[in-house]
């Protein structure tokens, strides 16, 4: 017993850091889809030019709290002859894979659960595909044909864009050369950024990620606009809401994945150039920025509420703002400028990359379900395939040719290939004669 203790002491100890980051995950993590709910709402609301949420909170801050003790408190109801530990088990499966997904995240250096783990995308990879079982077991065990029916539509749409997803992010580790997190963004310190050199790459995993998280334009399987909300259809209370959770989730990991692979991760921009280092006073400034901004906006509020919570904001980023000054000012504190300045560039390129999923929500319209796996069979795969080869043919060569030289002409073939796939999609459809006659 003794020998147990000794044990389970001393692994706590060495796995101190990791285990309590882990905790602060799981429990931030519905928080932070709560308020990514909200904030969607918020950017919808600003681009139809209306105000969204203001009724419960100031500005309507608490909604994401409302939402969540609503739907604790909903009825729960259970389809007549549904398999019921599958219907439980179901949503819990896909926010499972999800935040274990993220448990290989670097959030920068030493922010990681699973750390030096050497094949840390594979991982990421291979825990978020495991969320499609989740949505299968979840139609299936529905008792209903709607639900079975969304279920197939969702796994075939998953199956197709991960294929694309994966060849996309193949691109990313061959100019990296290695599975490990660290490894990859620290190729990139010394380099332009992975989106420079393979910007091909990038934008297949961008329009893959948003097909694999079931989001407009993509969103067929749930289509929430609609009637029948595909494989959650007879889903109602927390359990339904388990679901919501799991694909903003994903829409975190994948925005963290394409950060590591293609946006140099928590590097700030132009790490290795020298002459670029006052770049490392932007974040305090930054924080100082939104600070002022808040102060400025407290008397124009109309309910004092309202001005007190703008204050308090205010404060907020001002304490920020001296986190972020304190380890290029104060010499006790530089040990954790890396971590502290690497947080804050790698959580702002994920913001940025979750914001290209709010706006194209908002922006294009659904496509159809014949559209939408055109799109991925008879465009992205091939052409993320393509840009494979064009990428190990330019790193082949970069021996004898400059490396942008090859990559330059090996990316404007590639773009040659999507221009005439393109135009041999549409003469198959015979869109282009349709419209023509139109």
């Amino acid at each position: 017993m003794q020998e147990l203790v000794h044990g389970l002491t001393q692994f706590a100890r060495m796995n101190a850091g990791p285990l309590a980051f882990a905790v602060v995950l799981v429990a931030l993590l519905p928080l932070m889809a709560g308020y990514l709910v909200l904030l969607e709402r918020k950017i919808m609301a600003d681009m139809q030019v209306r105000l969204g949420p203001m009724r419960v909170g100031p500005h309507g801050l608490l909604q994401p709290i409302a939402d969540a003790l609503k739907l604790l408190i909903k009825e729960d109801i259970i389809p007549e002859n549904a398999d019921l530990l599958v219907f439980w088990v179901a949503p819990a499966t896909s926010v499972m894979a999800a935040m274990t997904a993220l448990a290989a995240i670097a959030f920068g250096p030493g922010l990681q659960v699973a750390r030096d783990l050497n094949v840390g995308i594979l991982f990421v990879v291979g825990v978020s595909s495991l969320g499609i079982f989740g949505i299968v077991l979840g139609g299936w065990a529905s008792n209903s044909h709607y639900s079975l029916l969304g279920a197939l539509r969702s796994s075939a749409q998953l199956v197709s864009y991960e294929t694309a997803a994966g060849m996309a992010m193949v691109s990313g580790l061959l100019l990296a050369g290695t599975l490990q997190i660290r490894g990859i963004v620290e190729a990139q310190r010394g380099h332009w950024w992975f989106i420079c050199y393979a910007p091909v790459g990038f934008f297949t995993y961008l329009v893959a990620s948003v097909a694999e998280t079931n989001r407009a334009p993509f969103d067929l399987p749930e289509a929430e606009s609609e009637l029948v909300a595909g494989y959650m259809t007879e889903y109602s209370g927390f359990r339904w809401a388990l679901y919501f959770l799991s694909e903003y989730t994903n829409m975190i990991v994948v925005a963290s994945v394409a950060t590591t692979l293609f946006l140099g991760g928590w590097l700030r921009p132009f790490a290795s150039v020298r002459w670029l280092g006052f770049l490392d006073y932007l974040p305090p400034l930054l924080m100082l920025a939104v600070t002022a901004y808040c102060l400025v906006r407290v008397p124009q509020q109309p309910v004092a509420v309202q001005k007190w919570f703008l204050l308090a904001v205010a404060g907020c980023c001002a304490l920020g703002a001296g986190m972020l000054a304190a380890p290029l000012a104060l010499a006790p504190a530089k040990p954790y400028f890396a971590a502290v300045h690497g947080c804050f560039w790698f959580l702002l390129k994920v913001s940025a990359y979750i914001y290209v999923f709010l706006w194209l929500r908002f922006t294009l319209p659904r496509y159809r379900f014949d559209q939408l796996m055109r799109l991925g069979w008879q465009f992205l795969i091939p052409v993320s395939i393509v840009n494979v080869l064009g990428l190990g043919v330019a790193l082949a060569l970069a021996d004898r040719w400059p490396l942008w030289a090859s990559l330059a002409v090996t990316t404007l073939a590639t773009l040659l290939i999507a221009a005439y796939l393109v135009r041999a999609g549409g003469r198959s459809t015979g869109e282009p004669a349709a419209a023509g006659k139109a």
